[in-house]
């Protein structure tokens, strides 16, 4: 009876969209095989043309390129590349360790326990997320630097010292802003972990007399295991990728990592694409098996599993007085990670040149930098590319995954799963070594998009695909076969039953999904700085290169511009997300 229900209902709901009994050619073939082919063009001709140029010497006027080994004997045939290896490691397991202790306590504290505000708490920990990393990385050498930081200038006045606290241009420095900035990412991780937890096993302990440290260590630790390994290897790979700190803070002084490194040989004279190929080698090479092991990690967690048939609600920890503390360490926490990074860049945003906070400096307080910023030349092009990338990679990123998803899961075809991990294969490309092998590819095929917007805008889609498949891939999971198959016996071909029932219901994904891409493309850097030019600036772009020529104040006021538009798109874009029914 529901079965006949459900059938006159999708047939009444495809109507007269079904096709006419003498047409035979299905365009939801050709729309598949767009798809399929768009996914297997950009996701794996980049890396077979990188793997390709590291074997040949740079091609200039007067001499082609030969092939040559001497790109992996210059990267991998001296002692400077143990060096380079073993700062890369210590920069990204010391990132992954201290993003992970802080954001873990603050979940643990957020779901496990009473402390006050908690929801204040969880919707205010979004706000980081907003901050690029090249505007919190400025910010914290605004801060800690040891000549002009203020936080520096402020002990030395406080309690007469010499010597500077901080030091940000150090290991330590890089660790410490990298750690923070993706201290967010750990809370959010750890946080959906602490809730879905069975509290019975925690209960249990306290009332065996275990206090509240012992319980947290040696129950709710070891039951997030999985979660917890996972965590740390999602950031492990963020850290070993990223650009922006390694460049900002570790270039000046010296320390080099292989993003750093891979920067350096594109910009030397001649560019030295075959030595930054070699040394992306590696840090493929790196990132595939962090993303293998959390994609096995992921698979294999059924042990670890709390969560039952059996209804559980989830119980908190009373921390007695003791939860004023834990309040006031989010407090804390919130103003180190937004509120100091944001305030000194806003005191910087109104001096005429950049001055450490004194009566003296408030009395020169000008509209200066904004009136610069307002008028820039590039900044009306630069905004118009960032939205126009970042609309059109959302837009295509979730339509072609759609489509990807719905093969990969709605069918039987043979090889889908190979279909899965090539869409997925991006994952494993640092946003450099992805820009490298776009640009490599471009180069030596020149079909017209190398300097022009497109070659961005398939760096975007290539970057980013990964993550819409993952949204898509949720929301189709949720979709049941019966829908397709009543559509089908009501005479409507592949495509109108794509479009009129399968996008409709996959809707709360594509729209979450087009959000988060939408945020991340307009605050992208490291796969947009080697593939830029003149006329084809982006935002982040534009603060970099005010940065090179030591421009700090109209980069900070574009900063603080830049901040308050990405803040104002994620209250609508969570507004949308209200609106079409999604909660997290």
């Amino acid at each position: 009876m529901q079965t006949d229900v459900l059938h006159k209902g999708t047939a009444s709901l495809i109507g007269s969209a079904a096709p006419r009994e003498g047409r035979r050619f299905e365009w939801g073939w050709v729309v598949i095989a767009a798809c399929v082919a768009l996914t297997v063009y950009i996701a794996v001709i980049p890396l077979g043309f990188l793997l390709w140029q590291s074997f040949f010497t740079p091609q200039t006027a007067s001499q082609p390129a030969v092939f040559t080994l001497s790109n992996y004997t210059e990267a991998y045939g001296s002692s400077e590349t143990a060096r380079l290896f073993w700062s890369s490691v210590k920069f990204a397991v010391g990132t992954s360790l201290f993003s992970f202790v802080v954001g873990t306590g603050l979940a643990w504290m957020n779901e496990r326990t009473n402390t006050p505000f908690k929801n204040l708490f969880y919707a205010l920990s979004i706000i980081p997320l907003i901050i690029p990393g090249i505007l919190f990385t400025v910010a914290w050498i605004l801060l800690a630097s040891p000549k002009i930081g203020i936080v520096n200038l402020a002990l030395k006045t406080w309690f007469d010292i010499q010597e500077p606290l901080f030091d940000v241009y150090s290991l330590w420095g890089m660790i410490w802003i990298d750690g923070l900035h993706y201290s967010p990412m750990a809370f959010l991780l750890m946080s959906a972990a602490f809730r879905s937890m069975d509290p019975a096993l925690e209960e249990s302990a306290m009332m065996s007399g275990a206090n509240v440290f012992q319980v947290a260590w040696r129950i709710t630790l070891r039951l997030s295991w999985p979660a917890i390994f996972a965590t740390i290897l999602i950031l492990f790979v963020r850290a070993i990728e990223s650009f922006e700190v390694p460049a900002l803070v570790g270039l000046p002084v010296g320390i080099q990592v292989f993003t750093s490194s891979i920067y350096q040989a594109v910009h030397r004279y001649p560019s030295q694409v075959g030595l930054a190929s070699a040394y992306a080698v590696t840090l493929l090479a790196i990132t595939s098996v962090g993303v293998y092991f959390v994609s096995r990690l992921s698979s294999k967690g059924s042990k670890y599993a709390t969560m039952t048939g059996k209804g559980f609600r989830p119980r908190q920890i009373d921390l007695g007085p003791w939860r004023w503390l834990t309040a006031g360490i989010f407090i804390v926490y919130f103003l180190v990670i937004v509120v100091l990074p944001f305030l000194v860049l806003l005191w910087s945003s109104f001096q005429r040149f950049y001055a450490v906070p004194s009566w003296h400096a408030l009395q020169n307080l000008t509209l200066e930098p904004y009136r610069f910023i307002l008028t820039y030349p590039n900044l009306t092009r630069s905004v118009w590319n960032s939205i126009l990338l970042a609309f059109g990679s959302a837009t295509v990123i979730m339509l072609v995954t759609s489509v990807i998803c719905w093969i990969v899961v709605k069918t039987k075809l043979p090889g889908r799963w190979m279909l899965d991990n090539i869409a997925s294969l991006p994952m494993v490309f640092p946003g450099l070594v992805l820009g490298l092998a776009i640009m490599i590819f471009y180069l030596n095929f020149d079909i017209g998009v190398y300097g022009t917007m497109w070659i961005m805008f398939i760096a975007y889609v290539t970057r980013f695909m990964p993550y819409g498949l993952r949204y898509n891939t949720t929301s189709m999971l949720q979709i049941h076969k019966e829908l397709e198959e009543s559509a089908q016996m009501s005479g409507a071909s592949w495509f109108t039953t794509f479009r009129r029932i399968i996008l409709p219901l996959l809707k709360p994904g594509l729209v979450a999904g087009w959000i988060y891409v939408m945020i991340v493309s307009i605050r992208e850097l490291s796969s947009s700085i080697l593939l830029y030019s003149p006329g084809t600036e982006v935002v982040s772009i534009v603060i970099w290169e005010l940065w090179e020529n030591g421009q700090y104040v109209e980069l900070s006021a574009l900063g603080v511009l830049f901040i308050l538009a990405l803040f104002v798109l994620v209250v609508v874009a969570q507004w949308l997300g209200k609106k079409f029914g999604i909660k997290e």
